[in-house]
């Protein structure tokens, strides 16, 4: 999946035509820029966030968050984007969620409880046979089904694409030995194919406020905007209990197709507001593409593999320095109406000795006219 950098969007914004050729040119002074992916808050949290209550309230308590819960526990809390989100997901290769109830229902720790004790077996089980389990699998409890897309005791399973529906408490140990031991089908329940995109929402009040807070008003909001852009039914958002960061709330995992192989890959985001849903459904589901502010790790991902990830610093502090720093350059290119510029492969050059993409190397001679292609993120 390609990662969508603030600073490379805003170079392509400044040469951006209808018109697809590789290389495409355009007056300054007639483009206006409008970096609208470009949403940071480096220097303060948002101060006026919708706080709402979900539709079916009763199934995601607490239902609403009064404004001195949001101070303390919601959007508006003072640790809100002080820490690095990158690399802040333990390595995993392999996400079971047991559908259970909702988050009213579950206690601190969903998977050991004995009012829940379906999970509870499943937990047991899974951790018996630890050793013999030879993909790294995490367990989490998730919620929201209403008897249509799911039932209690459904299994689904990442990045298999496979639900299987209605776990039994006596079926738990055979289930547990065929399919996540030996890797084999369950023989004796019935399975579908998963399709489509899946949004898991830390909403587990009771282990932490701050995802009991920040999770409802992020599901509300999700499913208003996968409504208002067709995506009913292509897009699925589900409560599930604590992932691990409570102190990046909101939290929320996506399993979805790579639009370059069809992979299925799980992306972890942290410190997502109701702002950022429509960000999460258009960069993200729709156009295939990283949130680099917000991304905390992946499924499959060993901390190695995240660190250059950390290195680009994923603070929203210094992508804005950036951002100014080459809005400036352009409304310097700008203020001469007849200087152009050109989008190439190595970001926004123009006219001049000047380059906006900050590039001053010069092109080696044996490389002058030669074709190239738009720039790849």
């Amino acid at each position: 999946m390609r990662t969508a950098h603030p600073s490379r969007a805003l170079a392509s914004a400044a040469a951006n035509l209808l018109h697809p050729s590789a290389r495409r040119c355009v007056t300054l002074a007639r483009l206006p820029l409008r970096p609208s992916l470009l949403r940071r808050r480096a220097a303060a949290p948002p101060t006026q966030l919708r706080v709402r209550s979900m539709a079916t309230a009763d199934s995601l308590a607490p239902a609403a968050a009064t404004a001195d819960q949001d101070a303390k526990f919601g959007f508006r809390r003072a640790e809100m984007y002080k820490s690095s989100l990158s690399n802040t997901v333990d390595a995993y290769d392999r996400h079971v969620f047991v559908c259970f109830k909702g988050p009213e229902a579950w206690a601190p720790r969903a998977e050991d409880s004995d009012a829940a004790v379906l999970p509870k077996l499943l937990s047991s089980a899974v951790k018996a046979r630890k050793e013999e389990i030879s993909v790294k699998t995490k367990l989490t409890v998730c919620g929201g089904c209403n008897g249509t897309e799911c039932s209690d005791g459904d299994v689904l399973i990442f990045p298999d694409m496979i639900k299987y529906k209605g776990l039994s408490e006596s079926e738990v140990d055979g289930f547990v030995d065929e399919v996540l031991v030996n890797g084999r089908p369950w023989a004796s329940g019935v399975s579908e194919v998963l399709t489509g995109s899946h949004i898991f929402v830390c909403a587990h009040g009771s282990h932490d406020r701050r995802c009991g807070v920040c999770g409802p008003p992020l599901i509300e909001m999700l499913n208003e905007e996968i409504e208002s852009r067709g995506l009913k039914g292509q897009v699925s958002v589900r409560p599930c209990s604590h992932i691990g960061g409570h102190k990046y709330a909101g939290n929320l995992i996506i399993y979805s197709p790579d639009k370059e192989e069809g992979k299925i890959t799980g992306h972890w985001y942290g410190y997502v507001t109701p702002d950022d849903v429509p960000n999460v459904l258009d960069q993200h589901i729709i156009q295939g593409l990283v949130i680099e502010g917000l991304w905390r790790g992946q499924m499959g991902a060993s901390s190695k593999n995240c660190e250059k990830v950390e290195q680009q610093d994923l603070q929203n502090k210094k992508d804005v320095k950036e951002t100014e720093k080459l809005q400036a350059s352009i409304t310097e290119a700008v203020k001469d109406s007849s200087f152009t510029c050109c989008q190439e492969a190595n970001g926004v050059s123009c006219r001049g000795d000047r380059n906006i993409s900050g590039n001053n190397e010069k092109k080696p001679k044996e490389a002058e006219g030669e074709k190239r292609g738009p720039s790849k993120l």
